[in-house]
């Protein structure tokens, strides 16, 4: 949108001003940039994503240790964004609201869980920012399981710079129980499949003790009735915070057949 000084380069008056001669235009003012993956470290974001960070920190409040360790991440999540697509461009102005804190609400629907895995981790969400939740916390691990090359190299990045309790599988999902070693708490995904392959891939752990929480959207329920087809399950919904999106949790599933 552009942005147009008072008057729009004319006087009160309707008359061209003073610098504004016979066959002379005016300096065109600037556009808003173009939120794209190359444009992640555009300095024009910073208040955006500052305004978001506040407003995200008041959905899900954090330590002021865990805040700066996702500073971190969300700084070179920028960095990396415009070489590997890690989020969709067009949430970059909301990183905080749509990706941190709906991320960290998963938190208090487990909180004795010291033990994660995180399937289909892509760029953090929700493995990374839970490991920078349970770093304070003595015998906590993040298993994160990702399948792009690329990607598992910026979450090895990711976790180091946050010093955070992770570690990367670089593998199929489907694999992940054998790369998985010692036990699981809780097991979680979003964005990664439809819920009835979601439990799929995470049966084996959930075997072995493991409770599922998956981030789901709008569709929830039609995802539901499918996977009724293939399972027995007794979900528990609980509607995110941060948006129209919910949380399905189950403490056991049982293969129908």
């Amino acid at each position: 949108m552009k942005q147009r000084g008072p008057g729009g380069g004319r006087s009160s008056s309707g008359k061209p001003s003073a610098d504004e001669g016979p066959g002379r235009r005016s300096d065109p003012a600037p556009t808003r940039p173009k939120i794209d993956k190359a444009s992640a470290n555009d300095r024009s974001l910073d208040a955006v994503i500052a305004a978001d960070k506040v407003a995200a920190l008041k959905l899900a409040p954090v330590s002021h240790e865990t805040e700066a360790r996702l500073d971190r991440y969300i700084a070179l999540l920028r960095e990396w964004q415009a070489k590997t697509n890690l989020v969709a461009p067009s949430t970059l102005p909301h990183l905080w609201t749509r990706h941190i804190a709906d991320s960290l609400q998963l938190v208090a629907l487990a909180p004795s869980a010291q033990r994660w895995a995180d399937l289909g981790s892509g760029g953090g969400f929700p493995g990374i920012v839970l490991a920078c939740a349970m770093a304070g916390t003595v015998g906590a691990s993040v298993h994160l399981v990702e399948r792009i090359a690329k990607k598992a190299a910026f979450l090895r990045e990711a976790i180091r710079v946050t010093t955070s309790p992770g570690v990367v599988h670089l593998a199929e999902i489907g694999d992940n129980v054998d790369r998985i070693t010692g036990p699981v708490d809780c097991v979680t995904a979003r964005a990664l499949a439809p819920l009835h392959q979601l439990i799929g891939f995470a049966e084996p752990l959930m075997r072995q003790g493991a409770k599922a929480l998956f981030l789901k959207g709008q569709d929830v329920e039609s995802e539901l009735t499918e996977a009724t087809k293939y399972w027995n399950i007794q979900p528990q919904l609980h509607q995110s915070r941060t948006g129209d999106g919910w949380i399905v949790e189950l403490a056991s599933v049982e293969r129908r057949g």
